[in-house]
């Protein structure tokens, strides 16, 4: 699924693609989940009925922060982070782009590409990571998003 990745030779992968993780199917459940854990019930997300009629899309969307949180699922289900680093810790996102909605029902991925790797103090590095989230039987991605990761290393 992708390449096995080691602290010590992460610079080495460098502008690689490290792989494309399995479809994950964003249904309904899962966008009301979120909407009821972040408050956020816009009728575009959980208005199955009113979304049916009076979305540009046709039916409720999930949100974009919901598909942009799935970013660390991906990386560690391909994985994309060194199996080796004693601590992954997210340290923020560099550009995040909403390119199309992600409908109900569809399935997505992301396809991780390690765009560079940065030494700091102590050991630790910074990784930065290109997301491209791919929406099944879509040419448009739905987010391309750089999310940035320390890696800690063992003690």
């Amino acid at each position: 699924m992708g390449v096995t990745l080691r602290m010590e030779t992460l610079g080495d992968e460098v502008g690689q693609e490290l792989g494309v993780t399995q479809w994950l199917t964003v249904d309904q459940e899962r966008i009301q989940s979120f909407a009821d854990c972040t408050e956020d019930r816009q009728w575009i997300h959980v208005d199955v009925e009113r979304a049916r009629k009076e979305s540009p899309f046709g039916g409720p969307v999930a949100h974009g922060m919901l598909t942009l949180s799935l970013l660390p699922y991906w990386t560690f289900q391909l994985p994309a982070v060194p199996g080796d680093a004693g601590a992954i810790l997210n340290y923020g996102f560099d550009k995040v782009r909403f390119l199309a909605p992600v409908q109900a029902g569809a399935r997505a991925r992301a396809r991780i590409k390690l765009l560079s790797v940065t030494p700091k103090d102590k050991g630790r590095v910074l990784m930065a990571l290109e997301h491209t989230v791919e929406i099944e039987n879509s040419a448009k991605p739905a987010v391309i998003a750089e999310l940035l990761l320390m890696l800690v290393p063992k003690t």
